[in-house]
């Protein structure tokens, strides 16, 4: 398995788990909209080093504002990410996808 390919199973992987603890929020009523305002900045943080460059950056912005704002906690952003990233862009540039 080349570097890239475990870059990406580790990405989507730790994408999963970031966006699953985003959602605990919503079993924890009342005291979860206060972990949001300490998970918001920390997810922006993750997303910026899970993807490098501009893109990473405006998706750290994403994720730390999608966090931020109640109820948008649904949001998969780092899955969502993942998606465009290893699917979407991938498949602009011709490449062949193989999850």
């Amino acid at each position: 398995m080349s570097i890239i390919e475990n870059h990406k199973i580790r990405n989507l992987f730790l994408g999963l788990v970031f966006d699953a603890l985003g959602m605990v929020s919503f079993l924890i009523p009342g005291i979860g909209e206060f972990s949001d305002i300490i998970w918001a900045p920390i997810s922006g943080w993750l997303m910026t080093r899970m993807y490098k460059g501009k893109i990473g950056q405006a998706a750290g912005v994403i994720a730390f504002l999608e966090e931020l704002v109640p109820g948008l906690d649904f949001i998969p952003s780092f899955t969502l990410m993942w998606l465009y990233t290893y699917v979407i862009k991938a498949s602009r540039k011709g490449k062949v996808i193989e999850v």
